[in-house]
């Protein structure tokens, strides 16, 4: 009995369309002795204690390659949670077919149809899977019990329930009729297929990237993280159970340039649906430019990239609320979030106060394993990241225009471990105010109070990047006025918050710039990035002559 209400309705032309209102998952807090809290221990020790064999999944077959990789717990480089078995450009080109191969049929289920399969898969997240999923992401990202719970559970489950909700209010949009004729939208799939390659920070996203192409009539070729594929594996295992037919999403692990160029090399692409980094992204965009001549339509590139997020604080700001908000948003998840704060503003009269703040939290924030519930936040996710944030962090000690006032120093001896690193520069233009690092690193430059103005367009200018921001002030008039004046800088805004966590249905989220194509995941208008839609016209009363009445003379 699925647990989100359904109703039916008529909505054109006796077209039976449902209609429901999705509702945001509750959050559950993990606290101490909550039920909770017991049944994620309970999994961390199931699933800890083997080791998963993840196949590629191609139109139901499973397929055990020679090509294997091993996937580890960030906060414990020598515990193994996974074999995962690689794909080449072979099965590539063959989860290819099977997608193709399926298409028809999918995309001809009726839509109602379609979404009531990934109702039940977010029934099953919030439900029979929680804890499992929530482990997973635990073991597999280091991500803290509430940080897996914002992840794989409320926020995949949000996707499919809200966006659900979108795709049958989509449906219902019809343009009208008259006395001669009926008219009619239909939202069809896209033809082709859609690749859908995902990132390693956010389970849900990889869940949403699969999974809503799908539900819209789409078939879907699935490259996870190679750092995901323990959680992501789990996600798509839900779906079947849900009730996703073989070969509407194909589940296949590979490197990352071979399942690019194959991708994009097919004459049957659809399109990209993407979260990763920015180079990564405009190398995709290249091949498709590249291979332009070669595709049957022009495929759609939906992309979500990184950021250089900002908090702005205006001299009429809250120092608490600016101090709590900026530390969860800088070093929750280690900063491996793509809205997390890397760059701050402050003035000069409330620096002295703000930086006491940061500081005092910063002495009693717990870095270790994610199973330890008085962790804030755990390990990043792996050698090559560590190594890039260790980059960032020589180069400050080196770097004449950067203080250190906290942390700057990290250990990979047993896991990826970076400390919480606040740094103080007196270049705004800097470096670490400039490039995104993906870490629990967070850098202030302090301007003059009556320097606010300048400090906006200085905000503006300084990072390629347009994904979040924030302005704390209690002044409303010069919160709203700098909001108009930072509206390209920023895809999500916050006013008086932290510049991450958007929550779907409240804030969808994505941003311009070069951290992507704003598609905004989480509300209407993604879904519409899914269909092509077509116009039928039926009319009623015969043409009985070839002529117009103004061609009488």
């Amino acid at each position: 009995m699925l647990r989100t209400r359904v109703f039916l309705q008529r909505a054109y032309q006796g077209v039976r369309c449902l209609s429901f209102k999705a509702q945001n998952e509750p959050i559950k807090q993990y606290a101490k002795d909550s039920p909770e809290r017991k049944l994620t221990e309970e999994a961390l020790n199931r699933l800890g204690s083997t080791v998963l064999d993840v196949p590629c999944v191609i139109g139901g077959e499973h397929i055990f390659t020679d090509d294997v990789r091993t996937e580890v717990a960030p906060f414990d480089h020598s515990h193994k949670l996974a074999s995962v078995h690689y794909g080449n450009k072979e099965l590539i080109n063959k989860a290819i077919n099977a997608a193709l191969s399926v298409r028809s049929d999918w995309e001809a289920k009726p839509l109602e149809d379609r979404v009531q399969i990934f109702l039940k898969a977010a029934d099953l997240i919030s439900n029979k899977y929680r804890a499992d999923l929530v482990a997973a992401v635990m073991l597999g990202q280091a991500k803290t019990a509430f940080q897996a719970e914002l992840d794989v559970v409320c926020e995949l489950a949000d996707f499919y329930r809200f966006h659900g909700q979108y795709a049958l209010d989509l449906a219902n949009v019809q343009p009208i009729s008259t006395d001669e004729s009926s008219n009619t939208m239909l939202y069809r799939g896209l033809e082709g297929f859609v690749a859908a390659i995902s990132p390693f920070n956010f389970t849900a996203i990889g869940g949403n990237l699969a999974g809503t192409p799908a539900m819209m009539g789409n078939t879907v070729v699935w490259k996870p993280s190679p750092a995901c594929c323990f959680s992501s594996y789990k996600v798509f295992e839900i779906l079947r159970e849900a009730g996703v037919p073989d070969g509407v999403i194909n589940f296949i692990p590979a490197p990352a340039t071979v399942f690019g160029d194959t991708v994009t090399a097919s004459h049957d692409l659809a399109a990209v649906a993407f979260v990763g980094s920015t180079k990564t992204f405009q190398r995709l965009w290249k091949q498709v430019g590249q291979n332009l001549d070669n595709y049957k339509t022009f495929p759609r590139l939906i992309g979500e990239c990184g950021g250089k997020n900002y908090h702005l604080i205006h001299p009429s700001a809250d120092i608490d609320t600016v101090v709590n908000c900026t530390v969860r948003s800088a070093f929750e998840f280690s900063g491996q979030k793509c809205s997390a704060c890397s760059r701050m503003y402050v003035p000069e009269t409330l620096w002295p106060k703000i930086k006491e703040g940061m500081m005092e939290i910063h002495k009693q924030i717990k870095v270790g394993a994610p199973d330890d519930y008085s962790t804030f936040f755990s390990a990043v996710i792996d050698a090559a990241s560590f190594d890039k944030i260790k980059g960032y962090l020589d180069y400050a000690k080196t770097s004449p225009s950067i203080t250190t006032l906290a942390g700057g120093n990290c250990d990979k001896s047993k896991g990826y471990f970076i400390e919480p690193t606040i740094y103080e520069t007196n270049d705004p233009s800097e470096k670490l105010m400039r490039e995104e690092i993906f870490g629990p690193v967070v850098t202030v430059y302090v301007y003059p109070d009556d320097m606010f103005s300048e400090t906006v367009e200085m905000i503006n200018k300084t990072s390629p990047y347009g994904l979040t921001g924030a302005i704390f002030a209690r002044d409303s008039e010069v919160a709203e006025e700098t909001a108009n004046l930072l509206r390209d800088s920023a895809g999500n805004f916050y006013i008086n918050d932290k510049s991450t966590g958007s929550v779907v249905g409240q804030q969808p989220f994505g941003g311009g710039r070069l951290s992507g194509t704003n598609d905004k995941a989480g509300g209407s208008l993604y879904i519409q990035r899914w269909v092509s839609p077509q116009s039928v016209k039926q009319t009623h009363q015969p043409i009985t002559d070839w002529r117009y009445p103004s061609m009488e003379v």
